[in-house]
């Protein structure tokens, strides 16, 4: 027992894997009041938690735990009935102006207000397929670039390793989802499909934030970003490759992540491997960041170019559907795109969970080129590069968005009452020609027939 208790030796996990839970609960040097235990109950709570087994690279029964905790640690209403009317009322209107900007159909079987616990339950099956197959590299890594000498002195250590490892990864994705959470407006706000199919989810206390430090009304906002989560439910909806693409495109990029072995043998050299603090703060450090080959770049292009072309038609159809019904539109339009620009709630967990940085910095271009391509050829040629992968414009295209498709001849728009009229003109002569045609051949009924 120290003698010095709340003073910097004061914990009685120093050392092992669950130091960081003692820390993040308050333990050692620096807590509040110079208290140094924290509540035992939860902190036997968080060992539990990282004792128990589990299946694949990272604790995830510990990192949603996190995750909720993370989010509790700030107001987080359970939204009501008036809630739920509220986003249901939205999407529906929503639903409705998006008619007139798209030919795609609703997206949307059903709706739903969510708090942000409810946002992190409701999306960690997702997470998990995009989180874990960096994680599998990364925490292999901890173990198998160990010099052989370390491996042998670690002994029985090594198979703790792995499992304290997924645990140090899993509070780490279960801290970045709680700050995540904290910053979403909706299931589809990070241009990927994470929540359930079909599901226009909303988070009214987020919003209500985001909405304050515009100069903008709430329920405006509110139904912006309706808005926006129904564009990409009609996306996601009626693309039936597109949420399979993303996903796996993610997916396929963490899998071929390639960790660089001699540079974590070189750094882990002068490590003790039975000091997993030593450990954790490798990892915490970047010393397992993974490094990008060519092809890992190339894919990384390809996942980023598509991403920019979904978030920029979603621009481009909302733009569309708001022109002369939201005099605030344009000014929220511009408030999303510094969001992303300045790397957002996005970029921000992609980069720390999976190395990958969702720049925005096509956006602008897509949204140009999906609007130059309904002025130039209407909605169903603009909506209709959706139908194939093989269609989509690719990088090359977005650095000349004005040109893509160019060679396609220019299609009039006509009004309801043009199409009526030119329809009525090929109707017309359809009948003088009929008349024409027949005479001759039918002469009519003969006398005394």
């Amino acid at each position: 027992m120290s003698s010095n208790p709340g003073g910097p030796d004061d914990n009685p996990f120093k050392g092992t894997p669950f130091e960081q839970i003692f820390q993040a609960l308050g333990g050692g040097a620096g807590s509040a009041g110079g208290a140094g235990m924290p509540d035992l109950s939860a902190l036997m709570g968080q060992m539990q938690a990282m004792m128990q087994p589990y299946d694949g690279p990272v604790n995830w029964s510990l990192a949603t735990d996190i995750a909720r905790r993370t989010t509790a640690q700030e107001p987080d209403p359970s939204p009501g009935r008036t809630d739920q009317t509220r986003v249901a009322d939205a999407i529906r209107l929503a639903d409705h102006w998006l008619d007139s900007a798209t030919v795609l159909p609703s997206g949307v079987t059903t709706s739903a207000a969510w708090s942000r616990a409810e946002w992190i339950e409701q999306t960690t099956e997702v997470w998990r397929v995009l989180v874990e197959p960096v994680a599998e590299h990364v925490v292999g890594a901890m173990g198998n670039a160990m010099p052989e000498e370390a491996r042998a002195m670690a002994g029985p250590l090594i198979g703790m390793l792995g499992k304290a490892g997924g645990a140090m990864f899993g509070s780490q994705v279960g801290a970045a989802l709680g700050g995540l959470a904290g910053e979403v407006l909706s299931a589809s706000d990070i241009g990927l499909p994470l929540g359930p199919a079909g599901k226009a989810a909303l988070l009214p206390h987020n919003v209500a934030a985001f909405a304050g430090g515009l100069d903008v009304g709430e329920d405006d906002v509110l139904l912006y970003v309706a808005l926006r989560e129904a564009a990409h439910q009609r996306l996601f909806g009626h693309v039936p490759w597109l949420r399979a693409h993303l996903i796996s495109s993610v997916e396929d990029f963490g899998r071929g992540v390639t960790i660089d072995v001699s540079g974590i043998e070189q750094a882990m050299g002068g490590l003790d491997p039975t000091n997993l603090e030593a450990m954790q703060e490798a990892l915490q450090g970047g010393l397992f960041e993974p490094k990008q080959t060519p092809q890992q770049q190339a894919a990384l292009q390809r996942l980023e170019t598509t991403l920019a072309l979904v978030e920029g038609w979603v621009d481009e159809v909302v733009g569309l559907a708001t022109a002369e019904r939201m005099p605030a539109a344009a000014k929220m339009h511009e408030a999303f795109r510094r969001r992303r620009a300045a790397g957002g709630p996005a970029e921000e967990t992609f980069a720390a969970l999976v190395g990958l940085e969702l720049r925005p910095r096509r956006l602008r271009d897509a949204s140009t080129l999906w609007g130059s391509l309904r002025s130039r050829h209407g909605l169903e040629e603009r909506d209709a590069v959706w139908s194939h992968p093989d269609l989509l414009p690719t990088a090359a295209d977005l650095d000349d968005p004005l040109g893509f498709r160019e060679d396609l001849p220019e299609v009039a728009e006509l009004s309801a009452e043009d199409f009526d009229r030119e329809l009525g003109k090929l109707l017309d002569a359809d009948d003088q020609g009929d008349t024409g045609d027949t005479g001759p051949e039918d002469p009519g009924p003969r006398p005394g027939a």
